[in-house]
């Protein structure tokens, strides 16, 4: 069986695309230049659990746009705070 998308189904997905996208430059400089000093490890953490959350929301809902969207940037922005967090052990 198919499954047409719906206008809320494409808004989701773009939306989604356009979000995380804006997020990769961003992540990608950081892991090339492996440089955390400008990020705050408050913000990051709080970002990287607001972020898991919206995944489990999308999961509960059943929602793919919410689900895909935000397990790709989960994925970056955990990494980014690892290194931030390993980072800033080392200077402690």
């Amino acid at each position: 069986m198919l499954y047409a998308l719906t206008t809320a189904d494409w808004l989701g997905y773009i939306a989604a695309s356009l979000t995380t996208t804006a997020f990769v430059p961003q992540a990608w400089l950081t892991f090339r230049t492996r440089d955390v000093s400008g990020i705050s490890l408050t913000m990051y953490a709080c970002f990287t659990f607001g972020v898991a959350l919206w995944l489990a929301y999308g999961v509960v809902l059943g929602e793919w746009p919410i689900i895909i969207a935000n397990a790709v940037t989960l994925a970056l922005a955990f990494s980014i705070l690892m290194m931030k967090l390993t980072a800033q052990r080392r200077a402690d």
